[in-house]
């Protein structure tokens, strides 16, 4: 049986909702019954019951009612006697909360405990005496102890009846403060003589269904006359007294005069018709009247006592006064924090204004010893707010950052505006739980490494380092080489970076003369959902090594011709033989050349430079000095090891060309001398003749067309475009030389007086035999034709 429900709701200012129904239910009801069913009045889902963890909280230590999730209704966990939980306090009822997280919510429950009659009324004492002056008039006024009744309502006392009704009846006086007060009228006067001693009884009666009994014997003995009852001075007294007042303390004094003389005036005073919570706590002394403290009393407790004092004389007439005792408050409790819900985990991205823990405060003081203000300590990104009344909650006031910090120990600090005033606090420990938003940072913007050419493949280069502020998961970095290419070859065929630990290695093995430098980028990503990541761009140095040795151009080495520079025997010292020309397509020192002359027919009579490479006389020719001369040079680069390259330089010391052909037969193979000799040589100079002719011809023709090509190109405002001669490539196969390489000297009207004579002394005087060809003479008329011609670029093709 559930009793009728009274249901509210109201919005909480702190998104969380906050409702109120109320049930009403009879005392010692079995365990088990129904209370109400909370789900259906709140508008409650039974699936939210469970995912909320749905709870009862409440600040008393015995619960007597739990909460069935199942089902989403209330139950008697334990037998309510309302007497013991409330007294005569109504209305009685249970004040609790249920609880719900993600998100928290809380609704409030009150269960008011309606009186069942299941106590009879009862007095505190089983007899009482009277003594009764035979003279006592009739409508005479005797105050009786008033039972008592722990049930309230129609269950409680009702009425009394006295018996026997010879001579009093009982009568009901209402007191202001709404209680009554029992009172045995005299209706027919005592006679001593026929009746000294009366015995009465007293029932009292309740209003329950039965109604329930207690009674009181009544034993009065009847005195001689005694016409005057004691009076007291005030008919109520009113008092005060600080709380926690040691026992012992004087309240307050009640003086009771009578205008008898002898034992009929002698007073004494005495406590009755005490309430129970007052029961125990103040004594009078019987002589004097004096009102003293026995207990301890407390405001929060109760902070009225109302008490009756009656003073007998020896007569037997009675008087009675009140006594109001009111009890000052003390500020002594301190403000008690009760933790209704809260989150030890809360993500660093999360919202401001997101409740993390929801706080009920209480003071059982009163005025300005019980109000409360709390606050939190500072410099932290949370906020106390006020949701209702004694319920605070604890919010974030910004956004938080989980790397700037991992966790908060938050105080909160109550304190109530007592003097002295009194605080209590509470230490909240909250963890910030991560969120990928931060990017890995390499510790560098941009990288530049070097690996020497000739590696071995897989070799380590380098290492990228990347960090991220994030946490586990979130930062743990990945590395990536992003796609792209190096002439037009993927970079992943030339490096390759671990994904774990960031180094580069190398994939291949690089060579400095096909690729000197080339740039990547590398992506660092973390492992956040999604991740994020940041690039970095390498640039790689491949660096020289002396790998190549140097290559000879000038002179060129032919296989089956013998090539000879002319030195006419008129040269004089320093004259310019010829120019030994060689490169090296390493770089730096490893490139820089220097020559020198390993072996010679003759020592005494060439040098040759160090730096450049020419081939000087460093005497006087004479006739006595051989026709054939044989220098070997040698060309070495300064790379470390040094590489080296040797060229065979002949050299004709001779006025003439049939000298020289007479001196320069052993040059050429001796297997291809034969008894036609004289003929193949008749022949060959006069097809040699005839070929010079020939070029003269040709040069001249050319000579005055260039001529008068440059007159009008010099009268005419056209643009002048140069002339590059085609480029050398390498056709020989041998992969020495990796790139192209063009020599052109352009010499002046005056270049014959220079040093640098590569048309005259390189060219002019160049005596090719070739024993496999008629035309050896025609060539050198050829070339001596076009190398004389001052105008003329000397192309010198590798």
């Amino acid at each position: 049986m559930t009793g009728r429900v009274l249901l509210f709701f109201s919005v909480f200012s702190v998104s969380s909702v906050f409702g109120q129904v109320s049930y009403s239910i009879p005392e010692e009801m079995p365990k088990g019954s129904l209370v109400g069913n909370m789900a259906r009045d709140f508008g409650l889902d039974l699936k939210r019951l469970k995912s909320g963890k749905a709870r009862i909280y409440t600040r008393d230590s015995h619960g007597y009612i739990e909460l069935n999730k199942e089902r989403g209704v209330l139950l008697i966990k334990e037998r309510i006697d309302r007497e013991a939980l409330c007294g005569q306090t109504t209305p009685c009822a249970l004040h609790f909360q249920i609880i719900l997280e993600n998100p928290m919510e809380f609704y409030s429950v009150t269960v008011e405990i309606t009186d069942v009659n299941d106590n009879p009324p009862s007095f505190e004492k089983e007899n009482v005496k009277f003594k009764i002056s035979e003279s006592a008039a009739r409508g005479a006024t005797f105050i009786l102890d008033r039972a008592i009744d722990p049930d309230v309502g129609s269950n409680g006392l009702q009425t009394y009846r006295l018996e026997p009704t010879d001579n009093f009846v009982v009568k009901l006086h209402d007191q202001a403060d709404g209680t009554k007060n029992v009172e045995m009228v005299l209706e027919k006067p005592l006679d001593r003589e026929k009746n000294e001693q009366l015995s009465l009884v007293l029932t009292a009666v309740d209003g329950g269904e039965p109604q329930m009994t207690g009674t009181m014997q009544i034993l009065i003995t009847v005195l001689d006359v005694n016409d005057n009852a004691p009076v007291f001075t005030q008919s109520v007294y009113k008092a005060s007294i600080q709380e926690n007042a040691p026992v012992g303390t004087v309240i307050v004094t009640v003086t009771a005069t009578d205008a008898d003389h002898g034992s009929n005036g002698r007073i004494t005073y005495s406590v009755s018709n005490v309430l129970d919570h007052a029961r125990g706590l103040f004594d009078v002394n019987d002589e004097s009247g004096e009102i003293r403290l026995k207990g301890n009393v407390d405001y929060e407790k109760a902070r009225t006592f109302q008490i009756n004092i009656r003073a007998s004389d020896d007569g037997g007439l009675v008087a009675s006064c009140k006594v109001m005792i009111d009890v000052i408050d003390v500020n002594d409790n301190k403000p008690d924090i009760h933790i209704m819900s809260k989150s030890n985990v809360i993500s660093e991205d999360a919202e401001p204004g997101t409740v993390v823990t929801m706080i009920n405060i209480e003071d059982a003081d009163s005025g300005e010893n019980g109000k409360v203000q709390c606050s939190i300590n500072d410099n932290i990104p949370f906020i106390m707010k006020s949701s209702n009344n004694n319920f605070y909650s604890l919010m974030t006031d910004s956004g938080l950052d989980r790397e700037r910090a991992s966790e908060y120990n938050i105080t909160v600090t109550c304190s109530d505006e007592g003097v002295p005033s009194l605080s209590s606090s509470v230490t909240l420990t909250l963890q910030i739980s991560d969120v990928n938003d931060n990017a890995p940072v390499f510790d560098r913007s941009s990288y530049e490494a070097s690996i020497v050419e000739n590696n071995t493949p897989g070799l380590s280069i380098f290492t990228v380092r990347a960090r991220d502020a994030d946490w586990k998961q979130n930062a743990r970095v990945s590395y990536i080489l992003e796609d792209s290419s190096v002439n037009g070859v993927p970079v992943s065929s030339y490096v390759s970076v671990s994904a774990d630990s960031g180094v580069i290695n190398a994939v291949r093995s690089f060579d400095y003369e096909q690729i000197k430098d080339f740039q990547f980028r590398v992506r660092a990503q973390d492992g956040g959902s999604p991740p994020l990541s940041s690039n970095v761009t390498v640039r790689m140095l491949i660096q020289d090594q002396n790998d190549n040795p140097p290559q000879v151009l000038y002179p060129v080495q032919t296989g089956g011709s013998v090539v000879a520079e002319m030195v006419p025997r008129a040269a004089d010292v320093g004259y310019l033989v010829t120019k030994v020309v060689a490169v090296d397509v390493d770089s730096g020192q490893n490139a820089w050349l220097s020559y020198k002359l390993q072996r010679a027919t003759d020592r005494a009579l060439f040098e040759v430079g160090s730096q450049n490479g020419e081939i000087r006389t460093i005497r006087q020719v004479s006739d006595k000095d051989a026709v054939k001369q044989r220098l070997t040079v040698i060309v070495e680069d300064n790379g470390q090891p040094s590489r080296s390259a040797t060229v065979i330089v002949n050299v004709a010391v001779a006025d003439s060309f049939p000298e020289v052909l007479s001196e320069f037969t052993d040059f050429t193979q001796d297997k291809e001398y034969n008894d036609n000799l004289t003929f193949y040589l008749v022949l060959a100079l006069a097809v040699v003749s005839f070929l010079f002719i020939t070029c003269l011809v040709v040069i001249i023709s050319v000579k005055i067309y260039r001529w008068r090509q440059s007159r009008i190109l010099y009268h005419s405002s056209l643009p002048v475009i140069p002339y590059y001669p085609p480029r050398y490539s390498d056709t020989l196969g041998t992969g020495t030389l990796q790139h192209v390489y063009n020599y052109e000297v352009c010499r002046t009207t005056d270049s014959r007086k220079s040093d640098c004579k590569f048309g005259r002394g390189g060219s002019q005087n160049v005596l090719i035999m070739d024993p496999s060809s008629t035309g050896t003479m025609q060539r050198i008329q050829s070339e001596k034709s076009i190398l004389d011609e001052p105008d003329s670029p000397l192309e010198v093709r590798i």
